[in-house]
């Protein structure tokens, strides 16, 4: 049983070795934080918590630094998340604000995220199977080549190519003819406003069969590529910013950082990782350290958040990052963006 002291002494080894790095020793902490003790009681109570698994020393004779166990103590019994300044909020409601749609709000999310804590900052952005088809745009790029853009009501914007077969373009110079176009868009949005995502390939199949013959060319090659952003939209998905931040903190894995690497290339792993994490009465999660083991991160430390999509799915917002990050001050961050995120996407 670590008794009350030890705890607080657990508390400052965590907060000094985040800090710099460095093994935490017991004058050291006589020094800095006046626990009315001497250096031996001190001592006597590291000594105890290395009993417990808690802290450990990196080298005979220095000082200690935290385990994968004592963060973990620290995080569910010992962080005092620190609230956002002002200026921090404001900046987080200005600049996630001004997105222009939801791709672009998740951006600046991970953006905003990665640059508060200094660590890779994710953003889940689940599958929404009850999306609805808010509105179809086909625009003319060229003789053979046009710009097929899907919206849905929760404000994603799609926008792809599609090159049109030279027999759908009788002059190749000239641009495709406007009429034609406007009558296939008009029946496109005619057949699938309104519609859930899933429900649109199998309605576009029927529609080939009443379009003028002219515009059956340039529909097959439409249809393709609405089916195709429909498919990605059936799977979860990740937006991540600040991998750099990684090659700032390599000391801190001292195994080999490679894992984590595959990871975010993979993103297969987080996205399992993300459906695992249970939100606390604190509204996040964290996977510390040998958690994660099974996962190939025994190293890395997972800290997530909820947020609600225009959908009404639930997803994750987190920072992926060495076991030795600043996790009072990452709680408070993600904590502080989810929020603002469901806020805004809700107000959408």
């Amino acid at each position: 049983m670590v008794s009350e002291r030890g705890l607080e002494v657990l508390r400052v080894i965590v907060q000094d070795y985040v800090e710099s790095r460095e093994p935490v020793g017991s004058k050291s902490i006589v020094d800095r934080y006046g626990f009315g003790v001497s250096a031996a009681t001190i001592r006597n109570d590291m000594a105890a918590l290395e009993e417990d698994g808690l802290i450990a020393a990196p080298h005979t004779s220095s000082g200690r630094i935290p385990t994968d166990k004592g963060y973990r103590m620290f995080v569910d019994h010992l962080a005092e998340i620190r609230p956002m300044t002002p200026a921090q909020r404001h900046a987080i409601q200005t600049f996630l604000g001004e997105g222009a749609d939801l791709d672009d709000v998740l951006g600046r999310t991970v953006r905003m995220l990665s640059q508060l804590t200094n660590q890779v900052a994710l953003v889940q952005v689940p599958m929404l199977p009850r999306s609805r088809v808010r509105h179809v745009e086909l625009v003319t790029l060229s003789s053979t080549r046009l710009l097929v853009v899907l919206i849905t009501d929760n404000g994603h914007v799609d926008q792809r190519t599609v090159e049109v077969p030279h027999e759908a373009a009788p002059h190749e110079a000239a641009p495709l003819d406007d009429e034609s176009l406007a009558d296939l868009r008009a029946r496109l949005n005619t057949l699938l406003v309104g519609k859930l995502l899933a429900e649109t390939p199998p309605l576009l199949a029927d529609l080939g069969e009443t379009v003028p013959v002219g515009s059956r060319a340039v529909l097959e090659r439409v249809t393709d590529v609405i089916g195709a952003q429909v498919d990605d939209r059936r799977q979860d998905r990740l937006v991540m910013a600040g991998a750099a931040n990684l090659a700032r903190t390599e000391k801190d894995f001292p195994g080999s950082i490679l894992p984590v690497l595959e990871a975010i290339e993979e993103q297969v792993v987080l996205l399992r990782l993300f459906s695992e994490m249970e939100l606390d009465s604190r509204g996040v999660s964290v996977s510390i350290g040998r958690e994660n083991a099974s996962l190939g991160l025994g190293e890395a430390s997972i800290l997530a958040g909820g947020y609600r999509s225009p959908a009404g799915a639930l997803g994750h917002i987190g920072v992926l990052g060495p076991t030795r990050m600043d996790y009072s001050g990452n709680i408070a961050a993600v904590r502080a963006v989810a929020r603002y995120l469901s806020k805004l996407l809700g107000d959408d």
